[in-house]
């Protein structure tokens, strides 16, 4: 097995984005990368029932959705009252850099920003560095 599919292994990969030819462009990156467990939401309303549903390993993003937000999204999950909830790292991918938005998520302690159109590369680069830092040793996953 390679460095890559072993840290891999078991990830579930959760993508919040309202445009379908992003979540399909993104879902197409992860795949090439060799993340084969994608789900999918098209805004943060949708995006924590799929956390309930799925209990994904790690949450790419967007910020600007409606009826409820990135901003909005991120809030609740480092809010939730569930341990493993709010520390699922999520990782925005957004065109919007304004230094606010930032400033925001670097408050609630997004795992990364990304700022769209992103590269395989840039993808990989910041997935590999969050799921390196994870423990997700079997007890850890509650195996």
């Amino acid at each position: 097995m390679s460095a890559d599919e072993d840290l891999y292994k078991g990830v579930t990969v959760l993508i919040v984005e309202d445009k379908p030819t992003t979540r399909d462009s993104v879902r197409g990156q992860l795949r090439q990368m060799g993340i084969r467990t994608i789900t999918e939401a098209s805004d943060g309303k949708a995006g924590l029932a799929e956390v309930a549903r799925t209990r994904p390993t790690l949450i790419l993003c967007d910020v600007h959705m409606k009826p409820v937000d990135g901003r909005q999204f991120l809030k609740m999950v480092r809010t939730a009252k569930v341990d493993w909830v709010k520390s699922i790292p999520i990782i925005f991918l957004t065109a919007d850099a304004n230094p606010e938005t930032v400033t925001f998520a670097r408050e609630f302690q997004v795992n990364g920003y990304l700022v769209k159109p992103i590269s395989l590369k840039e993808l990989k680069g910041r997935i590999d560095a969050v799921l390196k830092s994870l423990d997700r040793s079997p007890t850890k996953r509650g195996l």
